[in-house]
């Protein structure tokens, strides 16, 4: 099951696995945050690349995570012909909970710890990946952990998934 949990993970899960891992990382708290403009002010000077992550789905039920610098604007359509999938929309809330057990807003790799989440295609942004460390949220919005791009890989190999790293 490499580690992975069959309720949703919590965020001390989360870190447990990190650890497990050998991966370092840092999180620092605040208030909940829902959109990117909220996190730019509450995060304070968190170093590395700030990340904004969408769930979604093509029309023949394929499932994406797709991780990318705040500051970018997916194209759906760029997107589609990128990832080789049919036409693009955002995954409901519910099948969000179902599959990455986390709630809108929380978005984020990690999520990834989940069973549930097998059939979800990690998609990493080329541009993100070139930041030496990357922030997201540790299953919930209330935090944002700060992790090495490397590590990220480890950790989401290490849960079975093979990111792809593409240019949007």
């Amino acid at each position: 099951q490499k580690g992975r949990l069959s309720m949703p993970a919590t965020e001390s899960d989360l870190f447990a696995r990190l650890d497990a891992l050998g991966i370092v990382t840092n999180t620092v708290r605040h208030p909940p945050v829902f959109t990117v403009e909220e996190a730019r002010s509450v995060r304070g000077r968190i170093p590395g690349g700030h990340c904004k992550c969408l769930f979604l789905k093509d029309k023949a039920g394929a499932l994406y995570l797709v991780a990318m610098l705040e500051s970018g604007r997916l194209d759906m359509k760029q997107a589609q012909v990128r990832l080789g999938s049919g036409r693009l929309s955002f995954g409901s809330p519910e099948l969000m909970r179902a599959v990455l057990g986390i709630e809108p807003g929380t978005v984020t790799p990690f999520a990834v710890i989940n069973e549930t989440a097998a059939p979800v295609q990690v998609v990493l942004e080329e541009a993100m990946m070139s930041c030496a460390e990357l922030n997201y949220h540790p299953l919930t919005n209330t935090a944002t952990t700060t992790i090495a791009a490397a590590d990220l890989l480890k950790f989401l190999r290490a849960q079975g998934h093979e990111p792809r790293i593409v240019a949007l």
